[in-house]
């Protein structure tokens, strides 16, 4: 599959909530065939990644974005949850996959610069993401160098948490700090957990153009009807 044009954020939806499909919740014993299945609805791909120490989870690595490329034509974001000490390594591995996106923690602040820094190099997309306990704030000095600013609304790395009473109040903030920044260029504000069909238009409401969806998408009843009401939010 050919990767995206260099103009994909460009081209991502501006009039509906952006859908960015997390393979966390695909059949991981199907991968191929299960994207395939979604490609249809799908306007970016996401693909956690998790080292065992910044976060409790062990997720996904370079081989597996490199495969996806292979078999899906729609840019992928590679959200790292991974030490310091290996974040630029990291950046390396999954630009050399193919990552159009990679987005690391404002918690990386040790290396955060020479991170954005490396992605501007590589040509790579470049976002932050901030954990569910990190003021918003902490994204003020580097926002004008992101693409995508992502806040978690639930704990880092374990899944079917409910959605922190925060969330919608955080996005606000952080929509107030991207519309403030003064960049010429868009920058997409995501949310990330507790994705369920009663947190969706919340969060939609309070400024998120793109929530990650897991199994609110895989595990639908008719994906068809599920992505006309999210389009229609």
């Amino acid at each position: 599959m050919p990767a995206p044009s260099k103009t994909w954020l460009d081209d991502l939806p501006r009039d509906r909530l952006i859908a960015e499909f997390s393979t966390w919740s695909a059949n991981l014993m199907g991968l191929a065939e299960d994207l395939g299945r979604v490609e249809r609805h799908v306007d970016v791909l996401h693909v956690d990644v998790a080292d065992g120490h910044f976060a409790p989870a062990m997720l996904f690595f370079p081989d597996l974005v490199a495969g996806i490329r292979k078999v899906s034509s729609r840019p992928i974001h590679v959200h790292l949850m991974v030490a310091d000490a290996v974040l630029l390594s990291q950046i390396e591995q999954f630009a050399d996959a193919g990552a159009d996106l990679i987005s690391l923690h404002v918690e990386n602040e040790s290396v955060a610069n020479a991170a954005l820094d490396l992605l501007e190099q590589r040509g790579v997309a470049a976002g932050m993401v901030l954990r569910v306990e990190t003021p918003v704030e902490r994204i003020r000095p580097y926002v004008k160098r992101l693409s995508f600013v992502t806040l978690l609304g639930t704990a880092i790395g374990v899944k079917g948490q409910g959605l922190d009473e925060n969330a919608g109040d955080r996005l606000k903030e952080a929509a107030a700090i991207i519309a403030g920044s003064g960049a010429t260029h868009r920058i997409v504000l995501a949310a990330d957990g507790g994705i369920r069909e009663h947190t969706v238009p919340l969060l939609r409401g309070a400024g998120a153009e793109t929530v990650v969806l897991g199994s609110l998408a895989f595990n639908a009843p008719s994906l068809d009807e599920r992505m006309a009401w999210l389009h229609a939010l």
